[in-house]
């Protein structure tokens, strides 16, 4: 049957407009490239048409006589069912609308252009060679189901275009075996049952072409193209196809139909249901073992089946749950190391002289501290901060330095393996040369107005704005992101301000004692109080500003117009990184580097903002403090994230099918059903990616401070993994197959942590650890010249880091706090490194000051070039991809291109031997003599 030439469009009234989705996918006709129907072209020409230009050929809507319309089918009972009614064309992506001529709220105006604009869109998909067929809804009459399926020689066309690659013949080369052999019996309890999974068979391929067809391993029509492969075709398809012109402007593609309502969804179909396998035989139910082996909680200790994953999702997918994997396995070592470390300094913490110092009621008891604010700051005894020093002991020990340094060392063996690891998945997925092979995103194709020469081809291309529009884009979309990052360091100011002022608050209220039994009163300082009520507050205002720039960040990205999906990611990824760096670190980073740093002294305070008195740390330094804030940020974030995942869209499928009224006893379709479940959209696994992140960044960033980091990572991880699994297989309608060659900008993004981890845990142990001082004082001033102890001791610490300060040298600012219930006093102290007064240099900064700065700087130099130095080491030793897969890489290139040309060398061989004994024949007839 001959297949129409032309698509059908529609030609709207200027002022008639139902959109809602802006301009994206708007051109103007005579420039807007469109697909033909191919069912009878050639590849070659398919591209040729490509860059053909149309003019409108069709009236207004009364005058439309040329729709072609999909076959109709009521559902034939089989809810399993994944072909048309006729059970041979199987289909690969499902439409849904909901007919208007049975809606009664909506306009009758409105409801006609709407059925319209979809009449003509399917027109031009069958015209396209697709086939549709329309079911209309088992529970409710008013939707309509439109099942597409793809044609072999659509499958054929479109593959060739795509550069999908296909397989030429089943890979012979031998696998290496596995360094673990001899612990089979040990890690076969951590595989996936390959009698319920089988592995999947490796072939050759090479990019797909129509005119060398009999080069490809094809044994069945019906499998050569696997359901994801599929999919894939017919998304192209619909992303690309027209529907309407107006006012000489082109729309096209079925994302524009969603956001405006013409259709209410368009998906790929699950194989079969989560629970239960499928009656059909031939369904290969790799839904159900997908649940089953990966998915199912029951399974949480088993690897993942990623070969399955990534056929079943897609490499982009399969790539997402292979990284966290690999992450989540590397950091079982960081946890042990962590846990060892914590447990060093929980053992060692009776022996911490410095807080024995403080506890005792001899020393820490006698001890008066200045007031840390200016009105209701009393003076307090040092031992009250008992309990925080003790707690303090544990994170501020030398395991603390140890896990610092191997951290730095461990996230670059991390990164090199992965990209090891990464490589090997490159060959075994055939997307080693993925990045020849992405086509434009439909979007990019839309706004090609610009006509350009290439500078390599000297051909023109078309571009969507100039080098002045791209710079203006550019301008723009950095002004915005930095107005962004500006509200979340004005809201970081806005924390400050509450820490200085309700500071205040806790000190009136909260009682003093340290020797009662009243566990508030013991354990919750003002210090602490400050500190739990401010993180608490911080985390909240970062969920509430995290929601609202998503939706900025998007916006601002469409308005780039990236050229690709993995320009488009990678553009998203950076904005939204950038601005959850600041907004999830930035309260970490002023508690670790600027609080009590910058104080001044008791006589001579600084002020911020001119009226409130910077913060000060409690006399161990404010290294606890940094602890309680990742603990509260980090572990909120995790339980939030998973409440998250696991109710909301359990909660939404439950109300969605509530709502809908249907009957137990009625049988629902399998496009019924996964009508039913929630959209993951296109960004979803982005959002996966971003809460791994910056997981990772608190991980490496701060582990100085939490050595169990890694552990609370590692336990959100393993439970994490299962959530997306459940989620995908189980509450997800199917998402469309993507290829991906890498994890893209997140790999970047990781490096950069890691080398700004070091310089982070460096200065941690520095500037807000009391460790350097300790160091200072055990091996310079505690013995002579500088101290009285014949021996290095740590007595005596904590009276020879306190200060002197006379209360007579109050400013008028201060005196009012001067009265207080634990009598007149003459001198306090507080927390610095400075002259007494009586000195002639009263209040100056001392030398143990002087040896606690030199000391520190040369520690971070130190500790910077050491584990730089490892980091180069261990990075330039472990190449990215492996030798043995080097080999493999350059021995498939090399099989393939013998086999084609091969073949190749056969085809012309029989060419030639064709025409020579045509030939032949002809020499034969002219030189025989003529009888007669």
């Amino acid at each position: 049957m001959q297949m129409m030439t032309w698509d059908v469009l529609l030609e709207m009234e200027p002022e008639e407009d139902d959109d809602e989705d802006g301009d994206i996918g708007d051109d103007p006709a005579s420039k807007r490239p469109f697909l033909t129907p191919h069912a009878l072209l050639p590849s070659s020409q398919v591209l040729g048409n490509l860059e053909q230009t149309i003019v409108p050929t069709f009236g207004n809507l009364e005058s439309q006589h040329n729709f072609r319309t999909p076959e109709t089918a009521e559902f034939n009972g089989k809810s399993d069912a994944l072909y048309f009614n006729d059970g041979q064309r199987r289909i690969d992506f499902v439409l849904v609308y909901e007919d208007e001529r049975r809606k009664e709220t909506n306009k009758k105006g409105s409801n006609v252009k709407q059925r319209r604009k979809r009449q003509a869109y399917e027109s031009n998909l069958i015209c396209d060679g697709l086939k549709l067929e329309a079911t209309r809804s088992v529970v409710d009459d008013k939707l309509v189901f439109v099942k597409v399926h793809a044609p072999w020689e659509v499958l054929c066309t479109y593959a060739e275009i795509m550069h999908i690659k296909l397989p030429l013949k089943p890979n012979d080369l031998k696998t290496r075996s596995s360094a673990f052999g001899n612990f089979n019996w040990f890690t076969k309890f951590f595989q996936v049952d390959e009698n319920i999974i089988k592995p999947e068979q490796e072939f050759f391929t090479a990019p797909f072409e129509k005119n060398r067809m009999n080069d490809f391993y094809i044994q069945d029509r019906d499998t050569f193209f696997n359901p994801a492969t599929r999919s894939r075709i017919v998304y192209f398809i619909l992303s690309r196809v027209s529907y309407e012109v107006k006012d000489n402007v082109k729309k096209f593609g079925i994302n524009r139909l969603v956001n405006s309502g013409i259709y209410k969804a368009a998906f790929p179909l699950h194989d079969c249901h989560f629970s239960w396998p499928s009656q059909d035989v031939s369904c290969p139910n790799e839904r159900y073992l997908l649940y089953r082996e990966w998915a199912h909680p029951r399974s949480f200790y088993k690897k993942q089946p990623l070969d399955l994953i990534r056929k079943y999702y897609g490499e982009k997918i399969g790539i997402y749950f292979a990284w966290l994997g690999y992450y989540t396995k590397m950091l079982l070592l960081a946890a042990v190391v962590g846990v060892a470390c914590f447990l060093y300094g929980y053992i060692n913490q009776d022996n911490c002289t410095w807080s024995k110092e403080v506890c005792d009621p001899r020393i820490g008891g006698e001890i008066i501290m200045c007031p840390q604010c200016d009105k209701g700051c009393p003076f307090w005894r040092l031992n009250i901060t008992c309990e925080s020093s003790k707690k303090l002991c544990i994170f501020d020990s030398f395991g603390t330095l140890v896990f610092a340094v191997f951290m730095g060392i461990w996230v670059t063996l991390f990164l090199e393996f992965w990209k090891r690891r990464q490589a090997e998945l490159e060959y075994e997925w055939d997307t080693v040369e993925l990045q020849q092979e992405e086509q434009p995103r439909p979007e990019y194709e839309a706004r090609c107005t610009h006509v350009v020469i290439n500078e390599i081809t000297q051909e023109e291309e078309r571009i969507p704005f100039t080098a002045f529009g791209k710079c203006i884009r550019m301008t723009v979309c950095a002004s915005a992101v930095l107005f962004w990052v500006l509200l979340i360091i004005a809201s970081v100011i806005g924390i400050i301000v509450y820490r200085l002022s309700v500071f205040i608050v806790f000190y009136a209220k909260l009682p003093k004692a340290s020797n009662t039994t009243d566990p508030i009163q013991k354990y919750l300082t003002p210090q602490t109080a400050t500190t739990i009520t401010a993180s608490i507050i911080s985390f909240i205002i970062i969920v509430i500003l995290n929601m609202m720039y998503e939706k900025v960040a998007i916006m601002i990205t469409n308005f780039e117009l990236p050229r690709t999906q993995t320009d488009y990611e990678n553009s998203l990824t950076m904005k939204m990184f950038l601005f959850q760096f600041v907004n999830y670190y930035s309260s970490c980073f002023y508690i670790a580097f600027f609080k009590g740093k910058f104080v001044g002294y008791p006589g001579d305070p600084v002020y911020w903002l001119g009226k409130y008195r910077n913060e000060e740390c409690d006399p161990g330094g404010c290294l606890f403090e940094l602890t309680t804030q990742l603990t509260i940020i980090m572990g909120g974030k995790s339980i939030w994230n998973n409440i998250l995942e696991v109710v909301f869209p359990w909660v939404m499928n439950i109300c969605r099918l509530y709502f809908t009224a249907s009957s137990t006893e009625k049988k629902t379709p399998r496009w019924e059903q996964d009508y039913h479940l929630q959209l993951m959209g296109k960004l979803g696994l982005f959002y996966e990616y971003l809460e791994m992140i910056i997981q990772f960044g608190f991980v490496t960033l701060f582990v100085a401070s939490f050595p169990l980091a890694p552990l609370l990572a590692l336990v959100n991880n393993i439970l994490e993994i299962r959530v997306d699994a459940w989620k995908m297989t189980t509450q997800y309608r199917r998402m469309v197959p993507e290829k991906a060659q890498d994890i893209g900008a997140w790999q970047p993004i990781m490096q950069g942590i890691a080398i700004l981890a070091v310089v982070t845990n460096a200065m941690i142990i520095a500037f807000t650890s009391d460790m350097i001082p300790r160091l200072v004082y055990y091996w310079s001033f505690s013995v002579p010249p500088y101290g009285n102890h014949t021996d290095y001791t740590m007595k005596g610490y904590i009276n020879n880091t306190l200060s002197i300060f006379n209360t007579s040298d109050f400013t008028e600012r201060s005196r009012e706090n001067l009265d207080s219930d634990l009598g007149d006093h003459t001198t306090c102290r507080y927390r610095d490194f400075r002259y007494p007064p009586g000195h002639p240099q009263q209040y100056k900064h001392n030398i143990y000051y002087w040896h606690v700065i030199a000391a520190k700087l040369a520690f971070i130099i130190v500790m910077e070039h050491l584990i730089y130095s490892v980091k180069f080491f261990i990075s330039y030793a472990i190449p990215d991809v492996s030798k043995s897969t080097k080999s493999k890489i350059k021995r498939e290139k090399y099989l393939t291109q013998k086999l084609l040309h091969e073949n190749h060398l056969k085809d012309m061989t029989k060419s030639f031997g064709v025409i020579a004994e045509r030939m032949g024949e002809v020499i034969d007839n002219n030189l025989r003599p003529k009888v007669e």
